[in-house]
């Protein structure tokens, strides 16, 4: 399945019928009043988020769509039938935004949630309704009113409370592979992860944990250099980042400077984010030419946060990072909590 999470689509709400001009033309009812009914209102279209959709794959092939259109108002005062209201399921984490002024006009985080993105518009006014002690005979209805249509951009950032970033080839979607079920592709060469990928990893107490295996950054990611730009916003909703180094590199501190660099630079709330650090690959490590203990006190005293040495190919630390990265978790829910009873 390709993984697709940026689209521009057009919304057309559907038309709001006529109202029509009638009169009654009963046997015996020489002064028949004017009968004619409003139309319909057309159908509105909403946005559903589902939990079983990880992608915006259907909106690569289908660009438009349309809402129904209310029907025409009858005779005998009968008002016609709306419009079919359409609903269009996203994945949760979809952000809507009007693409000609770039407002969010709304965010799907919680499943089954809906949006009205385009509302149909108003059925006409049938001649019935102009009726009055001065105007004993209408002749004249109003048209429908025309739904709105509006140029959307859809935006899909993933849901994970945990985002695992880092350099290329620093071992991320082994360490996923590790935790989780998740099964990404990897290889020894940079990139080979083009798509975000979630795992679910469970906590002592049996609960589960959504992490997400960002693809590597590189210098310039927050311009728009690599891969990592198109997925930066996948990390703006998680509340941990897990940055992993790679031990075996020559330059690990040039390294963590980059990533919190590009961090820096694309902003939106990453810089302040909680981060754990994990030098990984200490399988690969030559111990008698590298002090892994000396690398992670000098990670430490930049950064002030506690740094682990892991191997996501042994397993070699991960309990310890793991019970980390429950309670960080546990610390930034309290805080976020304690947030909103203030509010």
């Amino acid at each position: 399945m390709q993984f697709i999470d940026q689209s521009d689509i057009q919304v057309e709400a559907g038309n709001g019928g006529d109202g029509i001009v009638a009169f009654r033309r009963e046997k015996y009812v020489p002064a028949g009043g004017p009968s004619g009914g409003n139309g319909g209102k057309g159908g509105s279209i909403y946005f559903r988020a589902m939990e079983d959709l990880q992608t915006l794959l259907d909106f690569k092939y289908k660009h438009r769509f349309k809402g129904e259109n209310g029907s025409r108002g009858g005779p005998n005062n009968c008002t016609g039938a709306s419009g079919k209201d359409l609903i269009v399921d996203v994945p949760c984490g979809t952000v809507v935004y009007n693409a000609e002024t770039g407002e969010i006009i709304g965010d799907l985080t919680e499943p089954r949630q809906t949006l009205l993105v385009a509302a149909g518009g108003k059925g006409g006014l049938g001649n019935q309704y102009f009726l009055s002690n001065s105007n004993r005979a209408p002749e004249y209805a109003l048209p429908g009113l025309e739904g709105e249509v509006k140029l959307l951009r859809l935006e899909l950032k993933l849901l994970a409370e945990v985002g695992i970033i880092g350099l290329p080839n620093a071992g991320k979607s082994t360490l996923i592979s590790a935790l989780s079920a998740a099964r990404p592709k990897i290889a020894d060469y940079p990139f080979t992860t083009l798509i975000p990928n979630l795992g679910v990893v469970r906590k002592p107490t049996g609960d589960g944990t959504v992490f997400a295996d960002i693809p590597g950054l590189i210098e310039g990611a927050s311009q728009g250099t690599g891969l990592g730009h198109d997925f930066l916003r996948h990390i703006e909703r998680t509340r941990v980042l897990l940055h992993l180094i790679d031990a075996t590199s020559e330059d690990v501190l040039g390294d963590y400077n980059t990533i919190q660099q590009e961090l820096e630079a694309y902003g939106r709330g990453l810089p302040e984010r909680r981060q754990i650090l994990a030098l990984n690959k200490i399988d690969a490590v030559d111990r008698e030419t590298v002090d892994l203990e000396a690398l992670a006190k000098e990670l430490n005293h930049i950064c002030d946060s506690k740094v682990f040495i892991i191997s996501a190919v042994t397993g070699m630390g991960l309990d310890d990072m793991k019970q980390e990265i429950w309670q960080v978790l546990d610390t930034v829910n309290a805080e976020e909590a304690k947030e909103t009873v203030l509010i």
